[in-house]
């Protein structure tokens, strides 16, 4: 059985998730501009890192937030 992830009650998972639906980009949308950009990530990788199941990377999330164009604030609350 998977756990979620405790990281000091900052739930990185929930916020890309939210910013990524008010911006309206798909999981798989969202992946293949990651790829796009040479960042290693799964549509089953971004689920998990939205849940709080897997840890981000360093290059995930820099390239998220890109994406997203949002900030390391914006995420980490």
């Amino acid at each position: 059985m998977e756990q979620k992830i405790k990281q000091d009650e900052i739930f990185i998972g929930q916020n890309i998730r939210r910013i990524r639906k008010e911006k309206g980009i798909w999981q798989t949308e969202m992946v293949a501009l990651m790829q796009l950009q040479n960042v290693p990530v799964t549509r089953e990788a971004l689920v998990k890192i939205e849940k709080g199941i897997q840890h981000i990377q360093a290059l995930q999330l820099r390239a998220i937030r890109n994406l997203l164009e949002t900030t390391y604030d914006e995420l980490l609350k």
